[in-house]
């Protein structure tokens, strides 16, 4: 009976011996499973990156602006009279030309007979002047009186008097002739006609209105808070989408010094030149102004850049020592933005590889399949 008994206890213990073994087997199949688990949670993303690296940033103002043409006049009438001449619109004019011509018959009659009485005024003139010349050397032989003299000399200043204002009155009458013509202070187009032949106007009626727009201006108004960096002579480039994007380059010709309490902007004029006359005052111009010039700065694209409650952040990509890069998220401080270039205050470095595309998908430690690096 010891000896059945002995048998059941070695059984006994050739068991719990099997049940040891057989759970020491388990954990390491188990601890295999949970590596190859772990490597399989790990995700490999394709990207598209692009190093950063040091370079010049052009900061640009973007606003709008109207045209408007600086040579643009109302021109009126300087006297009474009846229009008898007055150019066609379209009409083009020279600087000094005739836009408008009123009746001169009143006036040049009146023109006439100042010229005549002139001429008789300048004859008697001559003749006191003569005649007081001859005489001036029997007053010092003293053949004539000292009052006979002073009496040829009052006779002279009498003629001299009335040579003046014989001049005075050619001189008023060319002016009233003058004003019977409305004329161009400036080249330019006949836009719109306030009177029609036949019709009587008065001093200071309207008459025509000219127009140059050989030489346009655009004025814009800026936000306040780009006040101290708008000078004169800044670089403007403008475009007209009226025109298929039709763009020029000029300078900023003006900065006003008042801002404008209902939108809180300051003014600024480019002029610019419109040889082919395509463009028309009052058409919408889109302004660019350059702010400043910024040098070695890092730049992204916007679409590039995260950003939410927490701030704006990038992912840059990391090897870690090994051939395989992985995704690190960074933090980032933006600077000036324009042209859907944004740039990159702090955060970054020259030369780090940066996640352009792609990036939204890609979580912190991500393994990456670059598809294509852009330097």
């Amino acid at each position: 009976m010891y000896r059945n008994r002995k048998y059941v206890l070695s059984l006994a213990s050739i068991a719990v011996l099997a049940v040891i073994l057989a759970a020491c087997g388990g954990t390491e199949a188990t601890d295999d499973s949970a590596q190859q688990s772990v490597v399989s949670t790990i995700r490999t993303v394709k990207v598209n990156t692009r190093f950063v690296e040091m370079t010049s940033f052009e900061e640009i103002i973007p606003i709008t602006g109207t045209v408007s043409a600086p040579s643009d006049a109302s021109l009126s009438a300087q006297t009474a009279g009846t229009v008898v001449e007055l150019l066609e619109l379209g009409s083009h004019v020279e600087k000094g030309g005739v836009v408008a011509r009123l009746d001169d018959r009143l006036i040049r009659a009146i023109l006439d007979q100042s010229r005549a009485n002139l001429a008789s005024v300048e004859a008697r003139a001559n003749l006191a002047e003569d005649t007081f010349i001859r005489q001036q050397p029997l007053f010092q032989d003293s053949i004539i009186s000292a009052l006979e003299f002073e009496n040829v000399r009052s006779q002279m200043n009498e003629a001299k008097a009335a040579l003046a204002q014989a001049n005075a009155a050619v001189a008023q009458a060319e002016q009233q002739f003058e004003y019977t013509f409305v004329r161009a202070p400036f080249g330019g187009t006949i836009e719109e006609r306030f009177a029609e032949k036949g019709e009587q106007v008065v001093p200071g009626s309207p008459v025509a209105r000219v127009v140059d727009i050989s030489h346009l201006k655009v004025s814009a108004g800026v936000p306040e808070r780009y006040s101290a960096d708008i000078r004169r002579g800044n670089s403007v480039e403008i475009s007209f989408k009226s025109y298929g994007g039709l763009a020029m380059t000029s300078s900023i010709s003006f900065v006003g010094s008042v801002i404008d309490p209902q939108n809180r902007t300051f003014t600024i004029e480019v002029e610019i030149t419109n040889p082919d006359r395509t463009l028309k005052p009052e058409m919408i111009a889109d302004v660019f102004v350059t702010r400043r010039v910024l040098t070695d700065k890092l730049v992204l694209p916007q679409t590039s850049i995260l950003r939410d409650e927490t701030g704006s952040s990038v992912y840059v990509v990391r090897f870690d020592g090994t051939n395989t890069p992985s995704a690190e998220r960074r933090s980032i401080v933006l600077g000036a933005s324009y042209g859907g270039l944004t740039v990159i205050e702090s955060g970054l470095s020259d030369g780090d590889q940066v996640i352009t595309t792609g990036q939204t998908l890609v979580a912190d430690g991500d393994l990456l399949d670059i598809v294509n690096d852009a330097s």
